[in-house]
């Protein structure tokens, strides 16, 4: 139950301060200012004090029924307070597998039908001006989903500037092609057939051509149906099919967190810890450990990052900014985070290909991006900058990174490696065909 006796002493206090209020503003100004006396100026006392009472009584009343109905309702609308997060727990990330299936296009809907059609495009050099390529011949499916150069080479044997993206698990990112400027598969899908450096050819001559061939009007058919043509859209959302199947979750680090605690090793498991600390996850989130897919808590929106953030002697080393991605001009490219998924199967590493040692890159993440020192020694040297606009000296100590640290993140990624894929790179032949460099 609810006490009451407060509203009564709110009430009367504030109807005796209204009607003293409203004595005073008659004698002394309204009643002489209107030319009342006597009786009338009685009259507006009673009349003024009265409204003053009836307004603290209407209060009174409202704020007693509110009470009322607080105190019935309150047991029931109680709704206990969650647990305080720790200090050192607040803004942890929290680490998830990857999802056995990839999204899709709601109008869109995945068959077997075009799943086929697409992996049948995506073997076949007719797809390439003269038919000496195909996707595959630069996406080996057997070695991580790229060709293992530095960057690509196209028809004619022409050598393109960046490197081979691996295209398992490709579903999953928002943004596509290391400038980030595809924003689906069947966006991208068209790309390479159309650069004149890569595929080279048409892609409206590449429908005509596969519409001449009873063989493909029968798969285009049983994709799309009898009325739908021989396209550069269908072509594009047949490959997209097939490459939403290209998911591996069956890396160590997903059975570990299924449940399997052998699963990573104590050097994974410090890897791991190590990749969280150093702030590699800042920009590799998500189950596919890349901000730029669709699965990261931007979906893929935040997926565009600077790099080399930092100025070190890397950049000039590995000619980090011959090509600067998306950023066009300035001292940084701007690249879209690539997926960590499988990557130690997917070297040679950055956009340019530069690195072919997977703990350097490591090193070169933490030290471009991170602000570490890579060093094994007790000490680190203070580093002093001079900022000309605030005319200021800056005065940092970097964090050390050991050796032995950059050797357990190293250890970690390659618990991202799929065990499927782990198997096929190691069962695959040196000289595959789609490994096969190009005729010139």
């Amino acid at each position: 139950m609810f006490d009451v006796s407060p509203l009564l002493l709110t009430g009367a206090g504030a109807f005796v301060v209204g009607l003293a209020a409203a004595i005073l503003i008659v004698w002394r100004d309204l009643a002489p200012f209107a030319g009342l006396s006597g009786p009338r100026r009685v009259l507006l006392v009673v009349a003024l004090g009265g409204g003053v009472l009836a307004f603290g009584l209407k209060l009174a009343v409202i704020e007693t029924l509110s009470l009322a109905d607080r105190d019935r309702l309150a047991p029931a609308l109680t709704i206990p307070e969650p647990e305080p997060q720790p200090a050192h727990e607040v803004g942890r990330p929290v680490w998830q597998a990857l999802p056995a299936v990839a999204p899709f296009p709601p109008d869109d809907p995945p068959t077997p039908a075009k799943e086929a059609l697409g992996r049948r495009l995506f073997f076949a050099t007719e797809l390439s001006r003269d038919g000496t390529l195909s996707c595959a011949s630069c996406h080996d499916l057997d070695r991580g989903g790229g060709d293992g150069r530095p960057t690509a080479v196209g028809i004619g044997g022409a050598v393109g500037p960046r490197n081979t993206p691996t295209v398992w698990n490709a579903a999953f990112q928002a943004r596509l092609f290391w400038d980030g400027r595809a924003h689906s598969l069947e966006e991208q899908a068209l790309g390479p057939i159309a650069n004149p450096i890569e595929m080279g050819a048409d892609p409206a001559e590449v429908a005509r051509r596969l519409a001449a061939d009873a063989s493909w009007r029968a798969d285009f058919a049983a994709a799309f149906g009898d009325a739908a043509p021989i396209a550069p859209a269908t072509i594009a959302r047949a490959l997209a099919a097939f490459e939403r199947t290209l998911v591996t979750p069956d890396a160590p680090f997903d059975r570990f967190l299924a449940g399997d605690a052998a699963a990573l090793t104590p050097q994974q498991l410090r890897g791991m810890a190590l990749f969280e600390s150093v702030g590699c996850i800042v920009c590799h989130a998500g189950p596919g450990f890349s901000r730029a897919s669709l699965l990261a808590p931007e979906e893929g929106r935040a997926g565009l990052r600077r790099f080399p953030s930092l100025a070190t002697p890397y950049t000039t080393k590995f000619r980090f900014t011959d090509d600067l991605g998306a950023a066009r001009s300035g001292t940084a490219g701007i690249w879209r985070v690539p997926s960590l998924r499988n990557v130690a199967l997917t070297g040679p590493w950055f956009h340019n290909g530069a690195v072919d040692d997977l703990a350097e890159a490591v090193r070169i993440m933490a030290t471009v991006q991170a602000g570490r020192v890579v060093t094994d020694e007790p000490h680190v040297a203070p580093r002093i900058s001079w900022d000309p606009e605030t005319r200021r000296l800056t005065r940092h100590t970097p964090s050390p990174l050991r050796e032995d640290e950059v050797a357990a993140i190293v250890a970690f990624l390659e618990a991202l490696t799929s065990d499927r894929l782990r198997d096929r790179a190691s069962r695959a032949a040196p000289t595959s065909e789609a490994r096969a460099t190009p005729s010139r």
